[in-house]
């Protein structure tokens, strides 16, 4: 399935249905009386979130989406029948704005979460309404409200509470299906990530689980369109929690932070915000010839922040690096 993360689309609330103009024809009763019912209320288009939907694929082809009309008022006072709601499904995580201005009218965060984003026109007020001691006989009735017809963005943001960075080839794809039920396409070339792939980690009873994003890889000049470019950076906006993974047989002997210094540029161009974010590095590949060596001169040039040595292939670390993530989660959660 192609991951389409933002999307355009036009709606339109159904219109109100007319009132009626009617008179009572009773044996009995010569000069009868008005009894025009009221129309009915036009339907609303409503987006929703829910867990059911992980993309907005389903609105790459249909793009307009239409609430049915309200239908008229009847004789003998009967109310027109209500428009149908029509109701889109989102993934959690689904901005909603104003494509002209950029405002923000929503964000579904949680599966469940509504917006009414076009409301379906009131119903006309049949002439039963406007009878009156002075107007026994009205011969008129309201025409419905007109539907609204809005144009808005869709924007989707990953909701992770971990998200994994580096370069290329760093090998996020083997380490999220090591540690969890994802299984991205892994192979020995650059961008094998096209999509970010979300996995669910369970460390056991007791411990709550958490969620990991891998964040397709990011080069240089990622944050002007180069490589996959800023598409899945807004995607690293919502994690609470980054994890820097780094190829250690490529740290370079004169500049070890080399790789390092160069992702978290890319960040604070995009975004201050998201180097302000907590982060740890694992320093992957230790199953690696010279890899320990390598190892210590990264180390040696940093010391803000944990590093940890992992083999995404072999498991190695990766027990010390979930149980810290998980504890670092919960102080997050506790502050």
């Amino acid at each position: 399935m192609k991951f389409i993360d933002e999307v355009t689309i036009t709606v339109r609330s159904g219109k109100g249905g007319k009132g009626c103009v009617s008179f009572r024809r009773e044996r009995f009763v010569p000069k009868g009386g008005p009894d025009g019912g009221d129309g009915g209320k036009g339907g609303d288009v409503i987006i929703r979130a829910t867990s059911r939907k992980r993309t907005l694929y389903h609105f790459q082809f249909k793009r307009h989406f239409q609430a049915e009309n309200g239908k008229p008022g009847g004789g003998s006072q009967k109310t027109g029948r209500n428009g149908k709601n029509s109701i889109l499904e989102v993934p959690p995580g689904t901005i909603i704005s104003d494509p002209e201005t950029g405002k923000i009218l929503k964000d579904l965060t949680e599966s469940g979460d509504t917006f009414i984003a076009a409301k379906g026109g009131k119903g006309g007020l049949g002439n039963k309404r406007f009878a009156s001691s002075t107007n026994r006989t009205p011969r008129y009735a309201q025409p419905g409200e007109p539907g609204q017809n809005i144009t808005l963005k869709l924007e989707l943001k990953l909701i992770a509470d971990v998200g994994l960075i580096g370069l290329p080839n760093a090998g996020k794809s083997t380490l999220i299906s090591r540690i969890s039920s994802a299984r991205p396409k892994i192979a020995d070339y650059p961008f094998t990530t096209l999509i970010p792939k979300l996995g669910m980690v369970y460390l056991g009873e007791g411990r709550e689980p958490f969620c990991v994003a891998d964040i397709p890889g990011l080069i240089e000049g990622a944050h002007e369109g180069a490589g996959l470019g800023i598409r899945f950076l807004k995607h690293i906006e919502r994690t609470r929690i980054l994890v820097h993974l780094i190829d250690v047989s490529l740290v370079d002997h004169r500049d070890p932070l080399k790789t390092f210094n160069t992702i978290n540029h890319e960040l604070a161009q995009y975004r201050k915000q998201l180097t302000d974010k907590k982060q740890i590095v694992a320093l992957n590949k230790m199953d690696m010839p010279g890899a320990p060596e390598l190892a210590e001169r990264f180390e040696s040039q940093l010391t803000e922040m944990p590093v940890f040595r992992i083999s995404s292939l072999t498991g190695k670390g990766l027990s010390e690096l979930l149980n810290f993530i998980s504890n670092l989660l919960e102080n997050i959660n506790d502050g």
